[in-house]
């Protein structure tokens, strides 16, 4: 290249900048096909990803998990979603169920309930000692006050 510069020199101005431009555009392009004969793969192709590295696996419900529906003749399950002191249905913030799973078990409950199966006011003694699903002290998503 330092050939044909010093050559080009020899020329006049207007000549010299119009064909310093052909012949560095020329030179340029050799060397990039030079280059790309070198490597025979191309590094520089963007990968595409089948998923989002970034995206956040979607915890199921331990209902879902283990593909358990509510009824309301199972009054063992549904008092463990019951406060043992008040008899209150524990919100979805405390039990960590998904929305579908926890409007069946509020609808499951109120249905033992007017059917005699479960009392309103407190749990029964009989399942206070069952093995707790959730830790009522410690939300799974807890609330802001």
């Amino acid at each position: 290249m330092a050939s044909l510069i010093r050559t080009l020199y020899k020329c006049s101005r207007n000549s010299l900048r119009s064909s310093y431009r052909t012949i560095s555009n020329t030179a340029n392009h050799q060397q990039t096909t030079s280059i790309d004969q070198k490597s025979s793969t191309n590094d520089d192709i963007p990968i595409t990803l089948e998923s989002n590295p970034f995206e956040k696996k979607k915890e199921k419900c331990i209902l879902c998990k283990l593909d358990i529906v509510p009824d309301y003749k199972n009054v063992r399950l549904l008092s463990q979603f019951q406060s043992s002191y008040t008899g209150r249905i524990y919100g979805r913030h405390i039990t960590g169920l998904c929305k579908a799973k926890q409007e069946r078990v509020e609808r499951e409950i109120l249905k033992a309930q007017n059917c005699g199966f479960m009392p309103v006011y407190h749990k029964n003694p009989n399942y206070l000692r069952d093995p707790k699903l959730f830790d009522p002290d410690h939300p799974f998503r807890p609330h802001k006050y």
